[in-house]
């Protein structure tokens, strides 16, 4: 399946670390977020990508010129596109519809999300189903509590963000080409393409209790960066004799 990888946003929380070059090239050990993610797709046997390209995006371009005779992605299709600098999700996967020709099932990401989820458990289930679109679905990392309360102010319950049953959507999806059909322009994806599923009963979301983080802050990028370096990084499933993302998953409609 090709991979569509969303690569165009501002960044604007790692403004501080990334002002020069786009979040998905801020690096994981010595190289960018964006390359773990496409390993992590190579990993299962997903290696034709297309990179929706907008802020920053030459120095995207000018990565890829200089590494691709790196022998651990010379068997990746690498298909960049300039996508805009200011679009949203959605219209950067309209963008990119013609690259997609034929492609009756295609991945996507947002490309600052990692884990260690087994992916063709995700692809098997989506396939069985007779849906147009899913998404991962984790709990925060965040550490805040939810607080409960009754109408007069009183509290009655203060419960921690990842006890409770709020569930974030974690930016790995699955798309049948029928996502097109609930495109309009100047829409982003997640708001009113996904609320048009949601009505039509076509949108699957997957849980998943394993590891999962994305990569938002600089405080982030440096817990991501020492788990690289001290090899305890759950998501490089292409180490050899890695388990890969134990069977924590169930399945939200």
């Amino acid at each position: 399946m090709k991979v569509v990888l969303f690569c165009g946003g501002l960044g604007m929380r790692m403004r501080d670390y990334s002002d020069a070059i786009p979040k998905p090239m801020v690096t994981i050990g010595s190289r960018p977020a964006l390359w773990h993610v496409m390993k992590y797709y190579a990993h299962f046997g997903h290696k034709e990508f297309i990179l929706c390209l907008g802020y920053k995006g030459e120095s995207i371009k000018e990565y890829f010129h200089h590494v691709m005779d790196d022998k651990e992605i010379q068997d990746w299709s690498i298909t960049l596109v300039d996508t805009g600098f200011s679009a949203t999700i959605g219209e950067r996967l309209k963008a990119v519809q013609q690259y997609l020709d034929g492609e009756r099932i295609f991945l996507a990401n947002y490309s600052d999300g990692l884990t260690d989820l087994a992916l063709p458990r995700y692809v098997d289930f989506f396939l069985t189903q007779d849906r147009v679109a899913a998404f991962l679905c984790v709990k925060t990392p965040q550490m805040f509590h939810v607080v409960e309360m009754e109408d007069d102010g009183v509290v009655s319950g203060v419960v921690p963000i990842r006890d409770s049953e709020v569930w974030i959507n974690g930016g790995f999806f699955v798309f049948r080409d029928e996502i097109f059909r609930y495109l309009r322009e100047g829409e982003d994806l997640v708001a009113e393409p996904f609320r048009r599923l949601i009505a039509a009963r076509q949108l699957l979301a997957y849980k998943y209790t394993g590891f999962w983080a994305a990569m938002d802050t600089f405080k982030d990028r440096q817990t991501l960066d020492d788990m690289h370096r001290s090899g305890a990084a759950p998501w490089q499933v292409w180490r050899t004799n890695r388990t890969v993302g134990a069977p924590k998953a169930d399945i939200a409609r």
